[in-house]
């Protein structure tokens, strides 16, 4: 009888903290699935490592001395990608790194305990072992240097202060979002969207977006008038996003309400309402992420006659919410990420002529 073992996923640690090294290893040497291939204490040990011994995962803290984990990220992904976890504190400043790695294609990150880290780390164990499977399911090969391609940027708009261009994503989307965003135009339809962060991060990506773009870019609040040139970011953690047409105008009301497959916000909640407030005055998409928020609010824009398109495979960090989307038939197209921008706004466009 042949007997097939399973492969473990192979996961490399990356910290200056002998303690925290332990603790890690401690916990994921004790999931069967996985197995810890090596442990390093700088990046310089732990590239020596990569070589020999490529891992399938790799969990990266984002201080440390001789060259932060960050600026280690951006050297290997571009030549040797491989799906990365940063461990990261919840401190504004650590927000902005968190950010920063999840731009350079970080997958994930996990918050590292300010205080009792003996006692605390080993209670997230479990969760950490979960974001460190999905994690090795994770294509990231689309970051490698050659695989790279430029997003079109877009011009010469009409008059379109009645449209509205939506947008959803998750896993990956960090990248994703500050990849295409910068390519719409001062003048592009007001945008609304919902990227599955914590309470804290939003706003700090909102800030970071907002240096990049150029239209307007904030965190979401209630009462915000959607318009042109102006990108809403919903807030992470405690409500649900939604927008109403209120005298003529778009506007953003924040709602309580239950997670939606997992998620507050939730892509279907955002979606679903601009079905209804917009109807065929709007563009949407879903772009990377795990799981099926979003496919049945993009179904409904359909459906009430707005356009709808999802992210390619080839191109997304996880075909999960886009696959669903396009299963269900809420997407009218698949579309690589570089070309999004100008698909939302020329089937905006064409509503007019």
């Amino acid at each position: 009888m042949n007997i097939t073992h399973k492969r473990r996923i192979r996961v490399l640690i990356v910290d200056d903290s002998a303690l925290v090294r332990r603790i890690l290893s401690d916990g994921i040497k004790r999931d069967p699935d996985l197995e810890v291939i090596g442990e390093a204490s700088n990046p310089y040990a732990a590239r020596d490592i990569m070589v020999e011994n490529r891992p399938d995962v790799i969990t990266l803290d984002v201080e440390m001395p001789k060259m932060d984990g960050v600026t280690f990220l951006k050297h290997y992904m571009p030549v040797m990608p491989i799906p990365t976890l940063m461990i990261s504190s919840l401190t504004q400043q650590g927000q902005r790194i968190t950010l920063d790695a999840l731009e350079s294609g970080a997958v994930d990150f996990i918050p590292k305990p300010q205080v009792g880290v003996v006692d605390e780390l080993p209670k997230l164990q479990d969760e950490i072992n979960r974001r460190i499977k999905a994690a090795a399911q994770i294509s990231v090969a689309h970051l490698k240097r050659e695989n790279r391609r430029e997003v079109r940027a877009v011009t010469n708009l009409g008059n379109t202060t009645d449209r509205v261009i939506a947008i959803g994503s998750s896993t990956g989307g960090v990248e994703a979002l500050t990849r295409i965003l910068p390519a719409f135009p001062a003048d592009a339809p007001g945008i609304v969207i919902v990227q599955h962060m914590p309470g804290g991060f939003t706003h700090s990506f909102a800030e970071r977006l907002n240096e990049l773009c150029r239209m307007q870019v904030k965190e979401a609040e209630e009462g915000d008038r959607v318009q042109p040139g102006r990108i809403l970011l919903a807030p992470g953690g405690l409500k649900h996003m939604t927008v109403i047409r209120s005298g003529g105008q778009y506007r953003i009301t924040l709602i309580d309400g239950d997670p939606v497959n997992y998620s507050r916000p939730s892509v279907d909640v955002l979606l679903n309402s601009v079905a209804r407030a917009a109807g065929v005055n709007v563009a949407a998409a879903i772009l990377t992420g795990m799981g099926k928020d979003g496919a049945e609010g993009l179904l409904a824009i359909r459906q009430a006659g707005g356009r709808t398109l999802a992210q390619d495979e080839e191109t997304c960090v996880v075909f999960g919410m886009p696959s669903v989307a396009w299963a269900m038939g809420g997407a009218e197209s698949l579309a690589p990420l570089e070309n999004i921008p100008a698909l939302l706004v020329n089937a905006l466009q064409r509503r007019d002529n």
